[in-house]
């Protein structure tokens, strides 16, 4: 992740007292990503990784984040395992920034994934559903549906910078996801943010999941739902449905979907592509420049909006119905 909060090897060696990993080797930041600031710990003991928590993330949600990661890593889910503190807690303070240690995961994203990788995804992704069912504590989702109005009004004067006719464009979608959005799906724990750049790889075999900074209470198709924009289109923004049946596949594979789930793919896939859009056109919108945020495009998801409006059965999506549960 990005480096916004750099740390002295004082202050961290002083932090690292409070843990039993040994003498530390070596450290440095990591340059990827948006939200945090994460640095890889070489010691004694192994590696690790040190995320300071920077002020897009509320402490309060920390225990939810730390505390599911250590409750999947338990349930066999390959995911970041919190490391103990000597007494016991898993947060601490380190340059003003609530702070955590969590196991390295070897591996690498996939810049260019695969059909086969998709697939791994989706066999991971509902593992990590079921996985989650007896997760004790719960996060509102606060990007879900009811969310996408207040960010929106945050960017819709300036909207047309962008694309000329995005306010309309959006003001229609979004009345339609409000009025129709599903309210009686399974829900549980998701991920909200399963990415590539947050799923490892070691070549074809999928070694961890990361970044649960995003995870929350919501339905789990809507999990998917985030998959199929993340993983299924190409460069070009077309539908690869290769992929997509690979993904729905392997979902399918370790948890059927119910019938209402599979019928609901559609509108909870423009959903997902809507609230990708939106928090990207605030960020193209508001970062100033030099800002150490890396501003992604959102005409990209604007664009995967409007190739789901088109969608009128799930199977467009490479989902066999003859598998959906009544």
């Amino acid at each position: 992740m990005a480096v916004y909060t750099d740390i002295s090897e004082t202050e961290l060696a002083g932090f690292l007292g409070d843990y039993t990993l040994g003498d530390l080797l070596s450290y440095k930041g990591i340059a990827e990503g948006v939200e945090n600031s994460n640095f890889l710990l070489h010691t004694s003991s192994g590696s690790y990784i040190l995320t300071l928590y920077e002020k897009r993330v509320n402490p309060d949600d920390l225990p939810f984040f730390i505390g599911l990661m250590r409750h999947l890593s338990e349930r066999g889910i390959n995911c970041p395992l919190p490391v103990r503190r000597r007494d016991g807690g898993t947060i601490g303070k380190l340059a003003g920034r609530p702070a955590a240690i969590v196991t390295f995961l070897e591996g690498m994203w996939m810049r260019r994934p695969k059909v086969d990788h998709c697939r791994e995804v989706g066999k991971a992704l509902a593992a990590m559903h079921l996985a989650g069912q007896d997760f004790a504590l719960t996060r509102r989702n606060a990007l879900s549906v009811e969310g996408w109005r207040p960010l929106w009004e945050r960017a819709r004067e300036r909207a047309e910078e962008v694309e000329q006719g995005l306010a309309s464009e959006v003001e229609t979608d979004l009345a339609f996801l409000e009025e129709n959005w599903p309210s009686d799906l399974p829900a549980g724990v998701i991920h909200a943010d399963l990415f590539p750049d947050n799923v490892f790889f070691l070549g074809r075999e999928l070694s961890g999941l990361i970044d649960f900074y995003f995870a929350c209470n919501d339905l789990l198709a809507y999990d998917v739902a985030i998959c199929l924009n993340a993983w299924c289109f190409e460069k070009d923004n077309s539908f690869n449905l290769t992929k997509g049946r690979a993904l729905l596949g392997g979902y399918t594979a370790v948890r059927p979907l119910s019938r209402k789930e599979a019928e609901a793919l559609p509108i909870l896939s423009r959903g997902a592509a809507l609230r990708f859009m939106l928090t990207r056109l605030y960020d193209w919108l508001n970062t100033p420049a030099g800002s150490l945020v890396v501003k992604k495009d959102p005409l990209e998801y604007l664009r995967r909006m409007r190739f789901h409006r088109g969608i009128e059965s799930p199977t467009e999506y490479g989902l066999e119905l003859s598998g959906a549960e009544a």
